[in-house]
Parts: C-alpha cells; structure tokens; sequence
C-alpha cells in the first residue's frame, strides 16, 4: 500500500511559481515511476508529466513543457513539481499519482496505482 500527500497549492498571480510536493509511505517509492496530473472543473484529468524511478527520464505534456519541472529525491520519498510563468489555465486540482509498471506510457492515467487528494492551484490576478 502506498499513501500519497500533496502540498504546495494556492494562489497565485499569472506569471508566478508555485512548487507542490508529493511525499509517499512506504518503502517501494523508489520503484514506482511518479506522475503529475491536474484536473480543472468540468473537464477529465490530464497529464502533466511525469519521472521515471531513478530520475532520469522525463515527459511532459506539450502544454507546459518548458515552463514546469518535476523532480524528485527518492531519500525523502517524495516528488516535486516546479511551475514556472503559470497562466490561468493551468488553474485546476493537482494529483500526483504513482506507479508500478515497467512499460506504458508515462501518460497513461490506467497505469498508475495509487494517487493522492489532491492539491488546489488558482492562477488569477
């Protein structure tokens, strides 16, 4: 079993940062690939991106590719999500969810096992 708890949302201006956290239980997090998915009102979840076990594979979504990095430091279990120049679209409730399986897109929401509450980010002047 695996627990998952995100952090870092809020409020911010267009243009602004914002850096959530997923910090993980148990002691498989490091064989779990990690991914970020966001999910505004009214619309199905999407992909973000998302980092492979050791951190050295990356994948974005086209939409903020160049503006978010994720991370992650397997000695604390958690993973990070860096958000640069946000923009009011990228408003919507942050899921980081892990997973699994050794093959599969990284953007595939069926492969990955366990996700967490949820995290709220607002991008508004």
């Amino acid at each position: 079993q695996v627990q998952l708890v995100e952090s870092g949302g809020g409020l911010v201006q267009p243009g602004g940062s914002l850096r959530l956290s997923c910090a993980a239980s148990g002691r498989t997090f490091s064989s779990r690939r990690m991914g970020w998915f966001r999910q505004a009102p009214g619309k199905e979840r999407e992909f973000v991106g998302a980092i492979s076990r050791g951190g050295g594979n990356l994948v974005y979504a086209d939409s903020v590719e160049g503006r978010f990095t994720i991370s992650r430091d397997n000695a604390k279990n958690t993973v990070y999500l860096q958000m640069n120049s946000l923009k009011p679209e990228d408003t919507a409730v942050y899921y980081c969810g892990a997973s699994e399986y050794y093959s599969g897109s990284y953007s595939a929401r069926a492969l990955y096992d366990y996700w967490g509450q949820g995290t709220q980010v607002t991008v508004s002047s």
